[in-house]
C-alpha cells in the first residue's frame, strides 16, 4: 500500500498539469451535468416494515388520489379577549378570510370553520383548512405571498390569526451561513497550525473542489436515483470536513518529509505513501459507517448514507492526488516563513506540546485513564431518559407563526387536537362492512386517554373505511405512546367479532413507530459496523486490543454526547443558551445519525494518530517512546483537524430549526469528546498501561489477516540525506 501510494503521489507530482486538468474536466462535466439533469425530487418519506407505513400505503390502494401530497396551510382564527368568533363582526372577518384564502390559483379548497363546526367549545378559536393542488415544494412566490397577504389583512380586524402546515415550510435546511462559518474559523485554524497562507489554503481549495465535485454528481444523478432535495445535506457537511482533514494530513506529513532534507518529488511521494495510506483506511471507516446505515431500513437514510460516502471516496481521491498536484505547482510556499525567508529547512522540534502532553500521561496513565472514563460516563448517564420522537411545530420558536398556531390549537382545542390518529378498517372480508366500521369506532372511542372519533368516511367499494381518533394528550407525550399501544392492543378482540381489521396511522402513529424501529436497528447497526471497522483496524495495526479499545472509547465518547443532547434538548438545562424555545424528545434519528457519522470521525483520529505510534514502534522504538513520537508528529495536527470538524458542525447550531440545531450540537460534543478525551488522553493511557501487549497478534490471526504496509516499512530504506541523484538539482532549486 505504502509503496504503491508513494508512486501515485511522485506521478501526481511530476504530472501535476495533467492532474489539475482531469479534476478541472471532471468538476465541468458534472457539473455541466447537474445543470441539465431534471429537478430534484421530493421524496416521500417511507418507512417498510411498521404498521403506520402499511396504513397508509392500504389507503393509496384503496382511496386512490384521496392521499396525494399536496400542501396544506392550517390557518386559525382567535377572538380577541372576552370574545368570540362567532360573533357577527368576527365571524364577518373569518369568512371574509377564507373566501380570500380560497381565490389563490393553486388553492384547490379553503374550508369555512362554520359550516365545518371547526370552532372550540368556548368559541375562542376557529380553524379554516386551506388545501392546494401542488405539494409545499411547487408552492409559487405568489402563492406564498398571497397566503401571508391574507393573515395580515385578517389581523387588521382585531383577531388573532396565524397559520400551521405544509404550506409554510420555507424549504427547511441551512441556509449557507453554517458553512461559511465553518469555513471560516477553518482557515484561521489552519493558518495558526501551518504559519503559512498557502498551507492554510489548500486543504481548503481541494476540500471544496471536492465537495463541488460531490454536490454536482448527486445533482446530476438525483432523477435518475431518485435521490430527493435532502440527500446531499449529510454530504456536503461531511464532504468538508474530511476534505479539509484529509489534505490537512498530507500536507503536515509533506512539511515534515522537507524538514528531513527531502526533495519536493520525494517528501510528496514520502507523504502520499505514509500520511496518504492512513487516509486511506480512515476514509473506509467512514464509508463503513454511512453504507451501514442502509442496515436501518430508511431508503431516505440508506441514500444520504451512500451519498455522503460517495463524497467521502472523492475527498480521499482529491488528497491523494489534486493535494500533491498543487504541492508540484508551490512545492515551498507550504512551508513556513522563517524555512521560505532562511532558505533552511530545519527538522521540527525534538519537545513540542503534543511531546509534552504525551510524558505527561505516560507519567500518570491509570488516573488519567480513570478520570476520562469516569468524566465521560458521568455525562452519558442523562442517556438512559432518552425519549425519541420527531419534534413539529411545538419545537419551533415563538416568534414563527407555525408555533403561535400550534399553541392556539391546543389552548382552544386540545393538546391532542395537533396531533390525531388516523384509524384505517379494512371490512374486505366482513359480510357488513358499516357493521363492523361502527363496532370499531365505538370500541376505539371508549378506551381512556380518547376525546374524539370522528365519523368513519368510506371509500367507493365501501370495503374499506377511514376516521380519526384525537388523544387527550399531546404528540410527544409518552402517554400518547401508550394510547396508541392501547389502542393496538384492541385488534386482535375485534378481529374475532367483526372479522374486520384496523391499523393506526397518521403523523403520531409514524413518528412512534420511526422511533420503536430506530432503537431496535441501533444494534445490530452498531454490530455491524463497529465489527467491521474493528476487523479493518486490525489489518492496518498487526494489533488486536488497539481496535478493541478504538471501539470502546468511541462507544464512550458518542454515548457522553447523546447525554449531552438529552441534557440540553430533552431537560432543558441551558437550552436558552443555544436558543432552543421549547424542549421534548430528541429526533428519532439522532442517534443513528450520531453513531453513523461520529464512529468514522473517531476512526479517523485514531488511524492518523495511532499510525504513527505503530510507524515508531515498528522501526523499533519502545512503546513509551513510540506514543511520545506519535504525539510528537501527529498531535498539534489531529487537534487541528478537531477543532475543523467542531467548527463546521458547531456553526449549525446557530440555525433557526431546532432539528439542525440538534444535529449540530451533539456532532460537535461527539467530536469534541472523542478528539479530546480520548484520542488525546485515553488512548496514550491504554498503551501505556499495556506496552507490548498492546500490539500483540495471535499468531493464527496474523497469518489469515492479509498485510498492508501502512507503516512505510517499504519506504523506511529511503535515506532523506541523500536524495537521488536526479533530484540533487531539485533540491538546490528549491531552496533557492
Amino acid at each position: 500500500m505504502a509503496d504503491f501510494l508513494y508512486r501515485v503521489g511522485r506521478l501526481a507530482f511530476r504530472r501535476r498539469w495533467y492532474v489539475a486538468l482531469v479534476w478541472a474536466a471532471v468538476l465541468a462535466a458534472v457539473g455541466l451535468g447537474s445543470l441539465k439533469a431534471p429537478g430534484a425530487v421530493d421524496e416521500e418519506f417511507s418507512m417498510p416494515g411498521i404498521e403506520s407505513q402499511k396504513a397508509f400505503d392500504l389507503m393509496e390502494e384503496r382511496f386512490p388520489g384521496a392521499t396525494a401530497d399536496g400542501a396544506t396551510a392550517r390557518v386559525v382564527f382567535v377572538a380577541p379577549g372576552g370574545q368570540k368568533v362567532t360573533a357577527a363582526e368576527n365571524k364577518k372577518a373569518v369568512e371574509e378570510a377564507v373566501a380570500e384564502l380560497g381565490d389563490g390559483s393553486q388553492v384547490a379548497s379553503a374550508v369555512d370553520p362554520f359550516r365545518a363546526q371547526a370552532v372550540s367549545k368556548d368559541g375562542t378559536t376557529a380553524y379554516s383548512t386551506v388545501t392546494y393542488k401542488v405539494g409545499a415544494s411547487d408552492l409559487t412566490a405568489a402563492s406564498k405571498t398571497h397566503l401571508e397577504r391574507t393573515l395580515t389583512q385578517a389581523q387588521e380586524s382585531g383577531l388573532t390569526v396565524e397559520a400551521g402546515g405544509t404550506a409554510m415550510d420555507d424549504g427547511g435546511g441551512p441556509g449557507g451561513a453554517a458553512e461559511v462559518i465553518g469555513v471560516a474559523i477553518a482557515a484561521v485554524v489552519l493558518l495558526i497550525t501551518f504559519g503559512s497562507l498557502a498551507a492554510a489554503g489548500l486543504p481548503l481549495l481541494t476540500a471544496v473542489m471536492g465537495v463541488g465535485v460531490s454536490m454536482a454528481t448527486i445533482l446530476a444523478l438525483s432523477s435518475a436515483l431518485g435521490l430527493s432535495t435532502t440527500t446531499g445535506t449529510l454530504a456536503m457537511m461531511l464532504g468538508l470536513a474530511v476534505g479539509i482533514d484529509y489534505a490537512l494530513f498530507v500536507v503536515s506529513r509533506y512539511r515534515e518529509e522537507r524538514a528531513k532534507g527531502r526533495t519536493p518529488q520525494e517528501a510528496v511521494g514520502m507523504a502520499v505513501g505514509t500520511a496518504g495510506s492512513a487516509v486511506v483506511f480512515a476514509g473506509l471507516t467512514v464509508v463503513i459507517a454511512l453504507a451501514g446505515l442502509a442496515v436501518v431500513g430508511i431508503p431516505m437514510l440508506t441514500k444520504m448514507g451512500l451519498a455522503a460516502a460517495g463524497a467521502v471516496v472523492v475527498g480521499v481521491l482529491i488528497a491523494l492526488t489534486l493535494v500533491p498536484a498543487f504541492l508540484g505547482f508551490w512545492p515551498n510556499a507550504v512551508l513556513s516563513r522563517r524555512a521560505r525567508k532562511s532558505g533552511l529547512i530545519e527538522e521540527s522540534e525534538v519537545s513540542n506540546g503534543g511531546t509534552r502532553w504525551a510524558r505527561f500521561v505516560l507519567r500518570r496513565p491509570l488516573p488519567v485513564l480513570l478520570l476520562g472514563v469516569v468524566g465521560l460516563g458521568a455525562l452519558a448517564v442523562p442517556m438512559t431518559d432518552l425519549q425519541l420522537g420527531m419534534p413539529g411545530d411545538e419545537a419551533k420558536s415563538t416568534s414563527t407563526t407555525e408555533r403561535r398556531a400550534y399553541d392556539a390549537l391546543a389552548d382552544g382545542f386540545g393538546p391532542g387536537f395537533n396531533g390525531p390518529l388516523t384509524v384505517v378498517v379494512d371490512a374486505k372480508g366482513d359480510a357488513d362492512p358499516k357493521g363492523a366500521v361502527s363496532t370499531i369506532s365505538e370500541q376505539i372511542s371508549g378506551t381512556k386517554g380518547i376525546v374524539s372519533v370522528s365519523p368513519a368516511r368510506f371509500n367507493d367499494a365501501g370495503d374499506t373505511a377511514v376516521f380519526s381518533v384525537v388523544p387527550s394528550t399531546a404528540p410527544t407525550d409518552e402517554k400518547t405512546k401508550d394510547l396508541v399501544t392501547a389502542v393496538r392492543g384492541e385488534r386482535d378482540g375485534v378481529e374475532a367479532e367483526t372479522g374486520a381489521t384496523f391499523e393506526v396511522t397518521g403523523t403520531t402513529a409514524m413518528n412512534i413507530d420511526i422511533a420503536d424501529k430506530v432503537q431496535a436497528a441501533l444494534v445490530p447497526y452498531l454490530i455491524v459496523v463497529v465489527g467491521l471497522a474493528i476487523v479493518l483496524l486490525m489489518v492496518v495495526f498487526r494489533s488486536l486490543l488497539v481496535p478493541l479499545k478504538a471501539a470502546l472509547g468511541f462507544l464512550l465518547s458518542v454515548l457522553a454526547a447523546l447525554g449531552a443532547v438529552v441534557v440540553v434538548f430533552q431537560q432543558g438545562h441551558g437550552a436558552e443558551l443555544l436558543g432552543v424555545e421549547q424542549t421534548g424528545p430528541i429526533m428519532s434519528l439522532m442517534p443513528i445519525f450520531l453513531v453513523g457519522i461520529v464512529f468514522g470521525l473517531a476512526m479517523d483520529y485514531e488511524v492518523f494518530l495511532v499510525s504513527r505510534m505503530r510507524e515508531a514502534y515498528v522501526h523499533g522504538e519502545s512503546p513509551g517512546q513510540a506514543v511520545t513520537s506519535g504525539f510528537r508528529h501527529s498531535a498539534r495536527v489531529v487537534v487541528a483537524a478537531a477543532l475543523i470538524m467542531i467548527a463546521v458542525f458547531a456553526g449549525f447550531i446557530g440555525e433557526s430549526d431546532s432539528m439542525i440545531k440538534m444535529i449540530g450540537f451533539g456532532l460537535a460534543s461527539a467530536v469534541l469528546f472523542d478528539a479530546f478525551v480520548v484520542r488525546m488522553a485515553i488512548v496514550p493511557a491504554v498503551l501505556a498501561l499495556l506496552g507490548d501487549k498492546a500490539w500483540w497478534l495471535p499468531k493464527w490471526l496474523d497469518r489469515i489477516l492479509p498485510r498492508v504496509d501502512v507503516e512505510g516499512e517499504a519506504l523506511s530504506g529511503r535515506s532523506a540525506a541523500e536524495p537521488a541523484p536526479s533530484e540533487a538539482a531539485e533540491l538546490a532549486a528549491a531552496r533557492t
